[in-house]
């Protein structure tokens, strides 16, 4: 085995939710290293500054990731920790994952103080979310609601919510129950009804491709069941040519040496959505990522694609 570096630094976004992501890896290492030092670098990100324009609009979720590998690129750290459903379908070059840790919960979660279910919610109220797979899985269930545009970290989410700017909003339940808001979730939304981002709920381990080093010392805190979901998950959406700008979803669970995903594109608006199941060896999960779009292909996924790319 490698020896133990005497430090190692995490690169991560200053966000409540970051930070707590950051930490719970760094207290992992601590723990499995007591002789190493670990520190957290905490860098603010062009999609943490830019508030004022969907994520759609300005880039993408990788606007999240860019700093972060900048740091990894010129030394500053040694590992950068992610959500995954934030981390773009191709890695830039001399950049790897060491781990994905297990998932928490992969669920979207409906937020409201008036509302106990999204159903109850009255024609024409108003629903917050930065996510066009989440609108576009809400419109083509519930038409009648009004889907807005909403941006900032969670804190700034739930505040927007509680000074009556919405009726509801939807969050990913991971990162609340993971700051401890677990108790603001009015109700779990199930994945048959709001299939979630490719990668929900499980966090990400970056290090540049030459720290080979690396590997060993991470490779505890990589958990085998969730990474062959979210590859599985990321193969789909990548064949697909997945982006932020894009309203698809993946999810995939694991039944011994079974994959089960089920995945789906749509236009924005959610009068078209097609949707398909897939099941296959969870041994090579990309492959069956890219057979499940090329299901969803065979159903008309690429003239979704083409008008979204044509509006873009």
């Amino acid at each position: 085995m490698n020896s133990i570096p005497k430090k190692l630094v995490i690169a991560s976004r200053e966000s409540a939710l970051a930070m707590w992501q950051a930490r719970y890896i760094q207290s992992t290492l601590q723990a499995l290293y007591p002789e190493t030092t670990v520190e957290i670098l905490g860098m603010t990100t062009t999609g943490d500054q830019i508030l004022d324009s969907p994520l759609a609009k300005i880039g993408g979720k990788g606007l999240f990731v860019k700093e972060l590998e900048q740091a990894l690129a010129d030394g500053r750290a040694d590992l950068a920790v992610h959500s995954m459903k934030d981390v773009p379908m191709h890695l830039p070059e001399g950049f790897a994952m060491a781990a994905i840790g297990e998932r928490e919960d992969p669920r979207d979660a409906f937020v409201s103080n008036n509302f106990k279910t999204l159903e109850e919610l009255p024609p024409g109220s108003i629903v917050g979310t930065s996510s066009l797979r989440r609108q576009s899985q809400l419109q083509a269930r519930l038409p009648h609601l009004k889907i807005e545009s909403l941006r900032g970290n969670v804190q700034t989410r739930l505040r927007k919510l509680d000074e009556g700017q919405y009726a509801a909003i939807i969050l990913a339940a991971a990162g609340l129950k993971r700051l401890g808001l677990g108790d603001r979730i009015t109700q779990l939304i199930s994945t048959e009804h709001s299939i979630p981002a490719v990668g929900q709920g499980a966090l990400g381990i970056e290090i540049n491709a030459d720290r080979q080093d690396l590997l060993s010392v991470l490779a505890p805190l990589n958990h085998p069941a969730t990474a062959s979901c979210v590859e599985a998950e990321r193969g789909m959406s990548r064949a697909l040519a997945g982006s932020c700008q894009v309203p698809l979803g993946a999810y995939a669970e694991r039944h011994g040496e079974e994959l089960r995903m089920t995945g789906f594109v749509a236009s924005v608006d959610g009068k078209e959505i097609i949707r398909e199941a897939i099941t296959g060896a969870a041994s090579n999960p990309e492959a069956l990522g890219q057979a499940l779009a090329d299901k969803l292909r065979a159903l008309g996924a690429d003239r979704i694609l083409a008008a979204l790319a044509d509006h873009a």
